[in-house]
């Protein structure tokens, strides 16, 4: 009788190919209610002598169960280790994936490249606020409330007095109080600003500006052209000359528009300048005597000039680039364009 069970669960545990099946055998065998621990159990009845010999080939037959048991289940881990190992191998004739690193916006790319070289003329960068107060923006420019100039900007209020601002010239101020009464300022305010423009191939609800500054005494236009000269060339190429049209803006007199050879044509007329040779890149001026004396400044001492340009314009112009609305759509064919300026 135990011949026959024992080959019975000898055959059953070899014939087991998982672990599960191994498991189901093991408590067929051993269970509470397993054929050989019913055997146990069965013994109460017997003499004492032969509860002895049955009881010493129920425990041989049990320590061998658990002996081959043990031996399949060690080989059924090593089986599936191994069929684990064959499922995941790495086939080394695979192409492999492409990780793409991300790379620097345009517009980033762009408001650096005016940094460093504003930087290396001893100019420092500040930041400010994008929400400003009335006064700031506008008062302190030399536009008072009743002023016909606010008809040029259409703002984005909070209430009365704060605003999104309009212009990077806010921080003119905030640094010329800082300074006032006779330190003298080289500074440029880079960042975003806000106004109430549809939004089209030239104009955008949000753009950036920089914002140029300088105060000294005899400070003139002549300074300022030299400055916008270096920056032109160094933005656009050696070539490339800038000339003033006369232009008007409350917070500088006289007051100026400035362009630079168009960088297509060299000049010569095309359809990108309209066949004039020249583009529009910015606004500048010598700052209003009452801008200097508003910030603390005594304007017969003190002079200076100021400029402002939209880094979205430099961006369209240098990379010929004609519709703002793609530096702000994530179109990733139209910034992959740009990976290798980063």
């Amino acid at each position: 009788m135990l011949e026959n069970l024992k080959q019975e669960l000898t055959d059953q545990i070899n014939n087991a190919n998982s672990l599960d099946e191994l498991q189901q055998v093991k408590v067929k065998a051993l269970g509470k209610k397993g054929s050989i621990t019913l055997l146990t159990k069965n013994m109460k009845d017997k003499s004492i002598e032969e509860k002895k010999i049955l009881g010493q080939a129920v425990h041989s037959l049990k320590e061998y169960i658990e002996i081959i048991l043990k031996q399949k289940e060690l080989f059924l881990i090593d089986m599936k280790i191994k069929d684990d190992i064959k499922k995941d191998k790495i086939d080394i004739f695979l192409p492999g994936v492409e990780f793409h690193q991300g790379s620097l916006h345009p517009l980033t790319i762009t408001r650096n490249e005016i940094e460093e070289f504003f930087i290396s003329l001893g100019f420092e960068v500040a930041r400010g606020n994008e929400i400003e107060s009335d006064e700031y923006n506008f008062e302190k420019m030399n536009i008072p409330k009743d002023h016909p100039a606010r008809d040029m900007q259409d703002t984005f209020y909070f209430s009365e007095e704060e605003l999104l601002r309009t212009h990077t010239s806010p921080m003119q101020a905030r640094i010329m109080e800082r300074n006032a009464p006779d330190k003298p300022i080289r500074v440029i305010v880079p960042g975003k600003t806000f106004r109430r423009d549809e939004d089209d191939l030239t104009h955008s609800h949000q753009f950036m500006q920089v914002e140029g500054l300088v105060i000294d005494k005899n400070i003139s236009l002549a300074d300022l052209k030299g400055t916008l000269e270096l920056f032109a060339r160094k933005m656009f190429g050696p070539n490339t000359q800038i000339r003033f049209r006369p232009s008007y803006f409350p917070f500088t007199e006289p007051s100026v528009e400035v362009d630079v050879t168009c960088h297509i044509c060299k000049g010569k007329g095309c359809s990108v300048c309209k066949h004039t040779g020249w583009i529009e890149i910015l606004g500048a001026g010598q700052v209003h005597p009452n801008v200097i004396k508003n910030c603390g400044y005594d304007p017969e001492v003190y002079q200076g000039f100021a400029f402002g340009m939209g880094i979205e314009r430099i961006a369209m112009i240098k990379y010929g680039v004609d519709d703002v609305r793609l530096f702000y759509q994530n179109n990733l064919n139209f910034l992959k364009q740009f990976d290798k300026l980063k």
